[in-house]
């Protein structure tokens, strides 16, 4: 488990970056965010697209029967993404448990509902799969009830899963401010990405309470922070010393 890793033995003098612990596991988490990235806007945005037909049921339930292959590898990047997100909520509670260990831990625990939550979106993704296979207890429905069910369940895999982004987004609104405290990332990557986690918290609440208003634009600023995010710490890292200063720091208040 990361947080058993002994801190204790670098006190005192300056760990290489190759050696250091959360150094390494900052490299990590700039991965994974690549990774979720690429997997994320794969299954979320690119598959969907080619598969969903506005007020086209038929032609919907075609695109899945045709391209099922594609339709099959858009929810295994799903299981991809979550495995990444969920390193990354670990990881990054590692990495900002000595500003402030209870809310640390707190984004973890968001970090963990919102892709838990996220999964039960999928699950409606993946439902056409049931509706399509042609088993015989569904002869009770027509093709065109049928198609119409392929395209509720895309809605619903649609609409569930932008229900619940506002714990996604206090998460990282919660991790910019411990950003922000750290001494060992900059504070304006801090201010950046509470900025983009607010984006998510205004989506989910634009969406339940004025649908009609709903649009993509709250979410660019995490697009944006969340890359300046990842370049940062694939090139910087974090500041090594001061990390291990207030880890130790932390430990002499316990």
């Amino acid at each position: 488990m990361m947080a058993a890793i002994p801190i204790s033995s670098t006190a005192g003098r300056s760990a290489p970056a190759g050696t250091f612990p959360a150094q390494r596991y900052a490299k990590v988490a700039a991965v994974l965010f690549l990774v979720s990235a690429i997997v994320g806007g794969i299954g979320e945005a690119y598959v969907p697209s080619r598969l969903i037909v506005s007020n086209d049921p038929a032609a919907t339930a075609a695109n899945v029967r045709v391209l099922n292959t594609l339709f099959r590898l858009g929810f295994a990047t799903y299981l991809i993404e979550a495995l990444a997100d969920v390193a990354l909520a670990v990881i990054f509670y590692y990495l900002l448990r000595p500003v402030d260990r209870t809310l640390a831990l707190l984004t973890a625990f968001l970090g963990l509902i919102s892709t838990t939550l996220y999964a039960v979106s999928e699950s409606f993704y993946f439902a056409p799969s049931l509706l399509l296979g042609g088993a015989k207890y569904l002869t009770v429905f027509s093709p065109e009830q049928i198609n119409a069910l392929v395209l509720l369940s895309f809605r619903m895999f649609q609409s569930i899963g932008g229900l619940f982004l506002v714990f996604y987004g206090v998460g990282w609104m919660i991790r910019g401010y411990l950003i922000y405290r750290s001494g060992y990332l900059p504070k304006w990557l801090g201010v950046l990405l509470a900025i983009g986690g607010f984006g998510f918290v205004v989506q989910t609440f634009s969406f339940v309470l004025a649908p009609r208003y709903v649009t993509p634009l709250p979410l660019v600023p995490f697009m944006i922070s969340g890359l300046v995010l990842m370049f940062w710490l694939f090139a910087k890292g974090i500041d090594a010393q001061q990390w291990e200063a207030a880890q130790r720091r932390t430990h002499a208040l316990v």
